[in-house]
């Protein structure tokens, strides 16, 4: 197993929820898939603050696969924010689903999600692992050598 990459964002929950109020504002649309929407939305007492740690753990996977590229381009396109959907399972727990240019820049590559919120602040770190040779193939690398 190797690291390719870690990320880290920290979003002001108010400030978040301005942008999302500013009147003609696309950015729930364009950033955000429908089934985020969905579960922002469900959270009624405060739906910014879903959307906020949402938003910092998209932030945090493209840190985490910027820092994997090495001082290259990340390669994920103009808008990366819809390819990269944080997921809840039965119990709650968030993890990442990558679609698109996204999934296929990121091959077999388990992506690792801690959301956090406090007062006015979420959290999201992202950890991306390789649990085979793919480090090797961004480096140019032979697994066999």
């Amino acid at each position: 197993m190797t690291i390719l990459g870690i990320g880290l964002d920290l979003v002001t929950i108010s400030e978040f929820a301005e942008q999302l109020d500013r009147a003609g504002t696309t950015m729930l649309r364009e950033s955000f898939t429908a089934g985020e929407r969905r579960y922002c939305q469900s959270k009624a007492t405060d739906p910014a603050r879903s959307y906020a740690a949402r938003w910092a753990a998209k932030e945090a996977v493209l840190k985490a696969w910027a820092s994997s590229r090495f001082a290259r381009r990340p390669q994920i396109g103009d808008n990366p924010y819809p390819l990269i959907e944080v997921v809840n399972d039965a119990w709650g727990r968030p993890s990442i689903k990558l679609h698109g240019l996204a999934a296929e820049f990121l091959p077999r590559v388990r992506v690792h999600l801690s959301l956090t919120h406090d007062g006015d602040t979420a959290a999201a770190m992202v950890v991306l692992e390789d649990p085979g040779e793919l480090a090797d193939l961004i480096e140019g690398r032979s697994p066999e050598s």
